[in-house]
């Protein structure tokens, strides 16, 4: 549950790659550089600790 946020900019960046790899026409919204900064987002938000669940504040006797 502690890398969900890294599995998902994974697939993005796959997502992105397959796009442009492809030459894939898509329209302005899902283009490969949007998903790919998606990602990017994505990966930021999990190396700043976002979705890694919570910790207790107090300290444990």
């Amino acid at each position: 549950m502690y890398t969900v946020l890294a599995i998902i900019a994974a697939v993005l960046f796959l997502i992105a790659w397959l796009i442009n790899a492809a030459e894939v026409s898509t329209n302005d919204v899902f283009t490969a550089t949007n998903v790919m900064l998606i990602g990017l987002a994505l990966l930021a938000l999990h190396v700043a600790g976002i979705g890694s669940g919570w910790a207790p504040r107090g300290r444990r006797r």
